[in-house]
Parts: C-alpha cells; sequence; structure tokens
C-alpha cells in the first residue's frame, strides 16, 4: 500500500497517523490481533514506514501506551492523578465506550511483550507520581496497591459487569474510592 494520492509526505503527520490506528485498532482488537499491515491500511500508509519509525509492532505498542499515559502524567498533579485517572474509567468517553487506555490495556494482557511495556511505561511513571504523595517508608507499594485497586474497579466495572459497581454512580464510587486512597497515600509527619 502507498501513501494516498494527494497526500504530501510529512514525516511526523506519518508517525502520528500510524500511532493513531494503532492506538484505535489496539482498543479494538488487543495487541495479538492487530496486525502491522492492518494499522498502516487504516493510517493510509506502506506498512515499511511503520518500520522505518517505530521499529516493531512492539515498540509501537509501546509507544501508544506510553503517549496517552504520559499526556494525562503531564497535564495532571499527582495530587489529582488518581481521581482524575478513576473518574477516566468511570465514565464513559464521548463515544459512549469505555475508555480506550483501558481497553487496549485489557485486551492486550495475554501478550507478555505488550504486558510488560505497559507496565513499563505506563505503570511505573503512575507508581512514581502517586508515591510522591506519602512520606511513608513503603511508598512505592501503597502507590503500587493504589493502581491495582484503580485496575480492579476497571476490570470488575468493565468486564465482569459485577452489582452494584457496573452502575454505580460514578461520583459515588469516586467518594468512597478517594477516601480511602488519601488515607493510604496521606503524609505521615
Amino acid at each position: 500500500m502507498t501513501a494516498q494520492p494527494g497526500r504530501r509526505r510529512d514525516a511526523a503527520a506519518t508517525r502520528a497517523a500510524l500511532l493513531d490506528a494503532a492506538a484505535t485498532l489496539f482498543a479494538e482488537r488487543g495487541f495479538d490481533r492487530t496486525t502491522v499491515r492492518d494499522i498502516a491500511g487504516q493510517a493510509g500508509v506502506n506498512q515499511a514506514l511503520l518500520f522505518r519509525y517505530f521499529g516493531s509492532k512492539d515498540a509501537l505498542f509501546e509507544e501508544v501506551m506510553a503517549r496517552g499515559g504520559r499526556e494525562h502524567l503531564a497535564a495532571t498533579t499527582p495530587e489529582n492523578l488518581f481521581d482524575a485517572s478513576l473518574r477516566s474509567m468511570l465514565e464513559p468517553a464521548d463515544s459512549g465506550r469505555r475508555n480506550p487506555a483501558l481497553e487496549t490495556y485489557l485486551r492486550s494482557t495475554g501478550s507478555d511483550n505488550a504486558s510488560a511495556a505497559i507496565r513499563r511505561e505506563v505503570g511505573e511513571e503512575y507508581a512514581r507520581a502517586l508515591a510522591t504523595l506519602t512520606d511513608a517508608p513503603d511508598a512505592e507499594l501503597r502507590a503500587d496497591l493504589a493502581l491495582a485497586w484503580l485496575l480492579g474497579i476497571g476490570l470488575v466495572r468493565e468486564i465482569t459487569g459485577t452489582e452494584p459497581l457496573a452502575s454505580a454512580d460514578p461520583d459515588h464510587v469516586s467518594q468512597l474510592v478517594l477516601t480511602a486512597v488519601r488515607t493510604l497515600l496521606e503524609r505521615t509527619g
């Protein structure tokens, strides 16, 4: 497949188109069921460009996950990070679908490379940010526990659909969870 007729060659635009196409397809299908050919086709470029800009599908996946996570980290203070993450998970996106990052994570957990990329690129950065909220000697553990709770809420609400959490009011869930997380991440001194 070649670049679309009339489309100017623009490395940054091509790279962004590949990232956007990959983000969409990874969320819809997961890592293993998304092919390089599918990503390139959706982006309207030759699949060789994916390898030129990213090196591999694994590296592209890492960048897709890191891009969303880093944008969220950059736009959110550590004090508001858990709340903002929880709310984005509880409230459907504008499309009415669940959080695309959560979908991508859930659909890609069967891939060892994809799971490692998620943990490395996103989880560690979130954990570091949350760990700054407490002066407890086990700050990293506390941050990991908070993130595990966040992921668990997403799994129960979106995948298993267990009631009453599946249909609970996002404001009520946030109020209950944030009270506990503040205790977990409070300063001791």
